[in-house]
């Protein structure tokens, strides 16, 4: 995961400061030192890292500092504030004109870091923003690109305009453009051809579709896990065509996080989203402060409700949380709990967004969300009214169940305790359980109780 030996790092460093009574100037030089070797080891830019550990530290020996109850606390707090400012200070959506003005997005990029799925993810996003988007297929080197991309649109139900591959880039543009126009498309996506590296003929082209269409955003995505690389990637197409902001993919991969910490100080533009998996749903918005407080190992906790607002249905958490007031939920409501939990990104997603999460060093996730998977082995394994009538389970049943789910009867009658016991806990606990999405759905089917994985 990201940041992950980052923040061990950091947060290895604030124990040291935070632990002491009383800080002076050259605890703190020492401690910044620290900081200034763990952010040179995750990738992050020399020139970044000096002017960042050169601007903490003047705020960070100051007599208010120094001589205040809690310094150490003051210390991270300041460093905190330093890394939301190199990050951008706030969110930055993606600008859009208003109405039904048609928007045109150019987005460019190296072969490889993932532009073609970065492309319809962003569309995906537009659609559910209200937005009427259309994909347009403007790579015509690339085997497959246009497949690609039409099949990302398929999964998106956003449209994709193509010419095939017989036709120059910014004809196809500019034809993508009027169709748009004569179908109420309010947004035009052009998904444009990416090379091995930097070259010429590619920065040309790119010119030429910005010279012929009227290109209101130029979006660059790099691949994080090329660390400083995508970096000068980014400075480079700042040079030669002027981008708005910038993607970051793979974040969710083994990537010391560098390029996220490098990206706006260098170029001057914002991260606008990152891509944290494969799905088309993995898109996250890049909001500064949330990330500065995961690498400092705080947590965050407002993605999560973002999360969470984004797969609850309204309607079927109040139905949930009037059953769980009562203690009547069944197997199945435990299998659209669990379901939630996969489309929020899964257990380790959750987890790892949990304040103090990483400094449990034995806390197994791959092994938790192994052991979702047997869980739902088991409930597919039931009969549909077994799933509804969870005291029909008997020897023979279970016996049964296991053998169709493929795992030890013994993990069968684990998870049938385990769930008896969530009941009877649900029926002491009736305040915990009003309607709406914060009670009735995963907080508080999940938030109390002992599970089963």
């Amino acid at each position: 995961m990201a940041f992950e030996s980052l923040a061990d790092k950091l947060q290895n460093v604030f124990k040291n400061l935070t632990g002491k009574g009383r800080l002076t100037e050259s605890d703190v030089k020492a401690g910044l030192k620290e900081v200034k070797m763990a952010l040179l080891e995750a990738d992050v830019s020399f020139k970044v890292v000096k002017q960042f550990i050169n601007s903490v530290q003047e705020k960070a020996v100051g007599q208010d500092v120094l001589n205040g109850l809690n310094p150490g606390q003051m210390v991270v707090k300041i460093v905190n504030d330093g890394l939301v400012d190199l990050m951008g200070s706030e969110r930055t959506e993606i600008a859009l004109k208003p109405g039904n003005e048609i928007t045109v997005i150019l987005m460019a990029g190296l072969q490889g870091a993932g532009k073609t799925t970065t492309t319809a993810k962003i569309a995906g996003k537009l659609k559910s923003q209200g937005r009427n988007p259309l994909l347009a297929a403007c790579d015509v080197y690339r085997p497959a690109a246009v497949e690609q991309l039409q099949k990302n649109g398929q999964k998106q139900g956003v449209p994709v305009f193509s010419m095939g591959t017989g036709h120059k880039p910014v004809n196809i543009a500019r034809a993508a453009v009027e169709h748009a126009a004569k179908n109420g498309h309010n947004v035009v996506i052009l998904d444009t051809a990416g090379r091995l590296h930097i070259d010429e003929d590619m920065m040309n082209e790119l010119v030429e579709i910005k010279e012929h269409t009227d290109v209101f955003q130029t979006i660059l995505v790099v691949d994080a896990m090329t660390g400083q690389d995508a970096v000068n990637v980014a400075s480079a197409f700042e040079e030669k065509i002027g981008i708005d902001g910038v993607i970051l993919t793979k974040l969710d991969g083994d990537t010391r996080g560098g390029a996220a910490l490098s990206v706006k100080a260098v170029t001057g533009k914002p991260i606008l989203y990152v891509g944290m998996g494969e799905k088309l749903s993995d898109l996250e918005p890049f909001y500064p402060d949330r990330m500065a407080s995961r690498i400092l190992g705080m947590g965050d906790i407002l993605s999560i409700i973002d999360k969470a607002a984004a797969v609850i249905d309204e309607e079927q958490a109040k139905a949930l949380g009037q059953k769980l007031k009562k203690a009547e939920f069944d197997y199945n409501d435990f299998l659209e709990q669990m379901n939630q939990i996969k489309k929020m990104g899964g257990m380790a997603s959750i987890l790892s967004m949990m304040p103090g999460m990483n400094q449990i060093k034995d806390l197994d996730l791959d092994g938790n969300e192994k052991a979702m998977g047997r869980v739902e082995a088991i409930i597919l394994s039931m009969t549909a009214q077994e799933r509804r009538d969870p005291d029909l389970m008997n020897p023979s049943r279970k016996k049964r169940i296991a053998k169709g789910a493929g795992v030890d009867i013994a993990e069968v009658n684990r998870l049938v305790k385990q769930f008896g016991e969530m009941k009877k806990m649900m029926k002491q606990l009736p305040g915990m359980m009003g309607g709406g999405k914060r009670r009735g759905g995963l907080g508080g089917m999940f938030g109390k109780m002992k599970l089963p994985f």
